[in-house]
């Protein structure tokens, strides 16, 4: 089961917990938006199921709150490499170090999403209207969808 060391070595940015304290494979994480980023001042939040064979397998990880990036499908399914299923991957993007290791734990997770906040990967979007106008007009149309999705995650934090 999902096990969280976070006291020991907390990590900035993010905080997690149960949703439900008799349901260990469902988690709550609110992502804090990475300092100097488009999504500074966010609080986005995303739920992270575990399959019952972790960490064989990868947990998968939805936003609830509404984000606009390029690996962030529309409707909040997260797409990283990290959280692909491990092994060869059949279109050859990426090595197989770069998927699910049974070592990723809940930290190193979030570590991997504020990464991809900070620096969406274009190559292989999930959202691809984002990932044209992040390439594009990075500064333009992408900025104000995002600084939208960030107002509306603060009215909802502090709800």
């Amino acid at each position: 089961a999902p096990v969280l060391h976070l006291n020991k070595n907390p990590v900035e940015g993010f905080s997690a917990g149960l949703i439900d304290d008799d349901d260990i494979y469902k988690w709550e994480v609110v992502i804090i938006g990475p300092q100097d980023t488009l999504f500074e001042g966010g609080f986005f939040k995303a739920y992270l199921t575990f399959p019952y064979d972790y960490p064989l397998r990868p947990p998968k990880m939805k936003f609830i709150t509404e984000i606009w990036h390029p690996n962030v499908a529309k409707n909040g399914d997260v797409c990283i490499s990290i959280l692909h299923e491990p092994g060869e991957d059949k279109f050859g993007y990426e090595k197989p170090e770069e998927r699910w290791l049974p070592i990723h734990t809940v930290e190193t997770i979030m570590i991997s999403v504020i990464s991809m906040l900070a620096d969406p990967n274009s190559d292989s979007p999930a959202n691809v209207d984002a990932a044209k106008e992040w390439r594009e007009d990075p500064n333009g149309e992408f900025k104000r969808k995002v600084a939208r999705c960030v107002r509306k995650s603060q009215e909802m934090a502090f709800d």
